[in-house]
């Protein structure tokens, strides 16, 4: 099995893509090339085949690196299934992660939430997007502080907060207080939760 995320930018025509593109494909960089990993197309969309396990993961990085810039955020389906057929591009391949992430990209803008997941498996799904729903209450309230220290810690999870403060050149008190704010001990709970269960669903 694969995963596969689909998102669309929040508010994007309000700014110069400039300002977040070159922030977006150096982030999503991270997990591949493109277009055979991930690709950005009509402007403001994007599309990541990953490894299951890594799926939850790279969706909140991504989100906290979109949140860096004020006034954007970024809608996110993330689809858990088989590939069986790999195009070009990332976009032109199918199977059931991708059907599953664009329909649940779309059903997130009927429901006005900002990230969700779908397996073959109903009960989970119902448990997970619960847990994803409560946590979006303040990940979508992220700062652009609170994202950048989402994004540094999540990207450098060895790092100590004296490393970050001094990268960030800010006291350590702040690290923690910007910690605690961006609710990062429940994303990484989330994160652990997430790590331990997906392995269990079958296709």
């Amino acid at each position: 099995m694969i995963a596969v995320i689909t998102g669309d930018i929040v508010n994007s025509r309000g700014y110069d893509s400039t300002e977040w593109m070159a922030k977006l494909k150096s982030c999503l960089s991270q997990w591949g090339d493109t277009p055979t990993t991930w690709e950005i197309y009509r402007g403001d969309e994007i599309q990541l085949r990953i490894p299951v396990t890594e799926a939850l993961m790279a969706a909140i990085k991504v989100k906290a690196l979109v949140k860096t810039i004020k006034g954007l955020d970024i809608r996110m389906g993330i689809g858990v299934g088989d590939e069986s057929f790999i195009g070009s591009g990332v976009s032109e391949s199918n199977g059931t992660a991708y059907q599953r992430s664009g329909t649940t990209l779309e059903a997130l803008k009927e429901s006005k939430v900002n990230l969700m997941l779908t397996t073959a498996n109903a009960e989970y799904n119902r448990t997970l997007n619960l847990m994803l729903k409560l946590a979006s209450d303040f990940m979508d309230d992220w700062s652009t502080v609170s994202a950048e220290m989402v994004y540094l810690t999540l990207s450098h999870p060895n790092t100590s907060q004296q490393n970050l403060a001094d990268q960030l050149h800010i006291k350590q008190s702040a690290v923690s207080q910007r910690t605690k704010r961006a609710r990062l001990d429940l994303v990484l709970e989330l994160l652990a939760y997430y790590q331990t269960t997906i392995n269990t669903i079958k296709e």
